[in-house]
């Protein structure tokens, strides 16, 4: 393998129902600054049927170029057929970085397009840089520079690992959603258009799809909530879930909770933060009840504002936290509710 060939960082723009993903725009904006390190430039991979009209997002969220693969045969996804144009694209184009968000879709992909093209691939990172492997000089051993360093958790998120791939390419890694920034809108800008279409013929492997059945939630979107009021297992009750609902109804925000309290029931796995649920970064996190494992504190740490309460006052969140408070939750939280609304009648709102 000539590793001179390869260039360029490419993104694969996860698309569905025609709507382009938020993971995509979060990976063009961490790939412009991969890029940049690297002095090149950030391609998007558009996988579809009739998705020509996403173009236009993708070159205002940064995308210099735009691949764009459109068929019939990968109207919804299937692991064939998207396999077989990523792979495509790939051996055509030859990029020295490819990312693909650590979805459904994405965990499906990425392995089994990084098996046919011969590469290694680190899964669900949460920093990606460009920098020298081994970072530290070892004797005997060549340092090799501008190498891709993909950080993830490792051994249940209790120590960080940072894995290069410096024999093959594209180096390649699987980004969790949340953890990188999208880059402001930038509206009118245009990015290069490159049709391609590698043929599809299906075969043995592609599965028919009898029928697609969208599942209704009345759950929020945590990712996309300005103010979360997450609760853990020091809330003590299903029930007891009621004073933080209260309290997030009284500042506008929504409920998540901690993996504890998902494990025991009290919540859907959608509304967990953390390193094995969701990357979130509102402006304004409280953890009510929440000791602040690492694997939690991985998923939120990015936060404007971290507001802790717990009874414990050595918690590990405490080292986290903007503020703390240290004191029986059941108290506090009640109280802060209803000052906060006090203030809000206050003031007329």
């Amino acid at each position: 393998m000539n590793l001179e060939e390869y260039k360029g960082v490419y993104v694969f723009a996860q698309q569905v129902d025609n709507e382009v993903s938020s993971i995509a725009l979060e990976l063009i904006g961490k790939g412009k600054d991969l890029a940049k390190d690297l002095n090149t430039t950030v391609t998007a991979v558009l996988v579809g049927s009739n998705v020509m009209g996403l173009t236009e997002i993708l070159g205002e969220y940064g995308a210099d170029r735009v691949i764009v693969v459109d068929d019939p045969e990968l109207k919804e996804y299937r692991t064939e057929p998207y396999t077989h144009a990523l792979a495509s694209v790939i051996e055509k184009y030859k990029p020295d970085v490819f990312l693909i968000g650590a979805t459904a879709i994405g965990r499906d992909l990425g392995p089994r397009v990084c098996a046919r093209i011969h590469t290694g691939l680190t899964a669900d990172c949460t920093q990606l840089d460009i920098g020298d492997f081994p970072l530290v000089p070892t004797p005997g051993k060549e340092q090799k520079h501008n190498q891709l360093l993909m950080t993830r958790p490792a051994f249940g998120g209790n120590t960080i690992a940072t894995i290069a791939c410096p024999e093959f390419r594209p180096q390649m890694a699987t980004v969790r959603p949340g953890v990188m920034q999208k880059l402001p809108r930038e509206a009118g800008r245009k990015a290069e258009i490159e049709e391609f279409n590698p043929g599809f013929v299906p075969n043995e492997k592609y599965v028919e799809i009898m029928e697609v059945v969208k599942a209704v939630s009345n759950v929020a979107d945590i990712m996309d909530a300005k103010i979360l009021v997450s609760g853990g297992r020091g809330v003590g009750s299903p029930e007891n879930f009621k004073i933080l609902d209260e309290l997030a109804e009284a500042i506008g925000g929504t409920v998540s909770c901690s993996r504890a309290v998902v494990d025991a029931g009290w919540k859907p796995k959608d509304l967990q933060v953390g390193q094995t649920g969701k990357t979130v970064r509102p402006h304004v996190y409280f953890a009510i009840g929440i000791s602040g494992a690492i694997q939690h504190v991985a998923g939120m740490e990015e936060s404007d504002i971290i507001i802790a309460i717990n009874k414990d006052e050595s918690a590990p969140i405490f080292d986290v936290a903007d503020y703390g408070v240290v004191g029986d939750l059941n108290k506090i939280v009640p109280v802060l509710t209803q000052k906060i609304k006090e203030a809000k009648a206050a003031a007329g709102k």
